[in-house]
């Protein structure tokens, strides 16, 4: 057996392990790289650690050890309630606030399962009280997540243009991000009226003295028609409002919150306008901020997301390991026998769509894109729409409650029975796995007008 052909199949096998089994596919894949590249292609130890990505590393830690700061010191809470306060007692507002939220915060460099961790049980809490659907708020999570995850300064963005300018191919930062955040943004439109967004908006915007009445069980309207679950809401004990409820509590910034705000804000300018590097720019504002309060972000650290470090390094590592064997190549001319691009393109992405619908969206994007670039080098495709195509194929079905995020929904749902809400959501995963990838493909790749 060729050392390509092997390589293909040692990391079809690192799927399906970390698929079944609870291991890092980042330590599979620096096992990977280390057996593959020795054994089958006698490479020697510096060469396979020569494609370890330390510029990703820095960005990696560096993005999520600014988040982890804004959690500790509470930042991340005063943007929650602060945008809640913006819908004066508007039901219907906060399914939107809540997907705006999230995207918000996957835009400026949060992973978002970190993201889906820290609203979850907030957005659920926002349903339980005011009688919205769970699966409308839970999806307004998810997709939002998604939105933003493809921003310059994010860690998906981050790994998809890094891949991009490493294999040579024309990017394009703002079509990527715009490309994820129009299809999620339209799978939440839809989510909005299939589970009860019309009957919120028919309920109107509640008066100060209604914030926080007691809610009895109740199937009427966002509920069971809408999904066939028994939707229960919370009984308030009294007539207060809740301390997170729609009026959004005290909305007073302290000094470091502010100074966290701004970091963010300097990050972005830093990195959109004058084209700083992501990652050592996210340390210098996560180090001042360190400096500023150390008591406050004391064990930042140890909540950066070191197994999606892991994760992602190792899998990039072993792509690099690939490259060096000549298994893209292998690939490319494999491609190429089939003669039809067209039909390729839209098979990768449902190889995207259906393995990140059960494993790593951050791995597969480092795997796919990579092994894409023979197609592309064609010339009878757009990279950018690939790319773009591509990347949302990969993301969009995170909904899945088999991913990181559609799993920390089900772990926080309330208001609904947790197995109805997870088939509910496994359903709306399947649909998504068939629909989303096909959508991506016939926008961006099919008319051929972006290129």
């Amino acid at each position: 057996m060729s050392a390509e052909l092997l390589s293909i199949l040692a990391l079809i096998a690192m799927f399906l392990v970390a698929t079944v089994f609870p291991v890092n596919l980042g330590a599979l894949a620096l096992v990977g790289a280390f057996l593959v590249g020795t054994l089958a292609a006698g490479m020697s130890t510096d060469d396979i650690l020569g494609a370890f990505p330390g510029s990703l590393f820095v960005i990696l830690v560096g993005v999520t050890l600014l988040f982890a700061i804004a959690t500790n010191n509470g930042t991340v809470d005063w943007l929650v309630r602060a945008a809640v306060h913006l819908v004066r007692g508007r039901i219907a507002a906060i399914p939107p606030v809540v997907f705006a939220i999230s995207a918000l915060l996957t835009a400026v460099g949060a992973p978002a399962p970190a993201v889906a961790a820290i609203l979850a049980p907030i957005a659920f809490g926002f349903a339980a009280d005011y009688r919205i659907h769970p699966m409308l708020i839970g999806l307004m999570v998810a997709h939002g997540t998604q939105a933003g995850a493809f921003s310059p300064i994010s860690v998906l963005g981050g790994i998809v243009n890094g891949v991009t300018r490493d294999a040579n191919l024309p990017g394009d930062n703002l079509v990527l991000f715009l490309s994820s955040f129009a299809f999620n943004t339209a799978a939440a439109a839809i989510v909005f009226f299939i589970f009860g967004g019309r009957q919120l908006v028919s309920r109107g915007a509640i008066t100060p003295s209604q914030e926080g009445a007691p809610e009895a069980t109740s199937t009427e309207g966002s509920g069971s028609a809408a999904s066939g679950g028994t939707v229960t809401t919370a009984v308030a004990p009294d007539t207060k409002a809740p301390e997170t409820g729609v009026d959004g509590g005290g909305l007073r910034l302290t000094a470091h919150q502010a100074l966290t705000l701004t970091g963010i804000v300097a990050l972005c300018v830093a990195v959109l306008a004058f084209k700083l590097d992501v990652g050592l720019t996210a340390v210098s504002v996560a180090v001042v901020l360190s400096l500023t309060s150390p008591k406050t972000n004391k064990g930042a650290v140890e909540k950066v997301a070191w197994p999606t470090v892991l994760l992602i390094c190792g899998v990039v590592t072993y792509v690099g390991v690939l490259q060096e064997i000549g298994t893209v190549d292998y690939v490319g001319s494999s491609v190429a026998a089939i003669g039809i691009p067209l039909l390729v393109a839209l098979l990768i992405c449902y190889v995207g769509g259906v393995v990140s619908a059960f494993a790593s969206t951050v791995g597969i994007l480092g795997a796919l894109v990579p092994l894409a670039v023979p197609l592309l080098n064609q010339g009878t495709l757009g990279p950018i729409a690939m790319i773009a195509a591509l990347s949302v194929s990969s993301a969009i079905v995170d909904v899945s409650p088999f991913s990181t995020t559609g799993a920390l929904l089900v772990a926080n749902v309330r208001g609904m029975d947790r197995d109805a809400f997870y088939r509910r959501l496994l359903a709306y995963g399947g649909v998504i796995v068939v629909a989303g990838p096909l959508a991506a493909w016939a926008v961006l790749v099919a008319p051929g007008w972006l290129g």
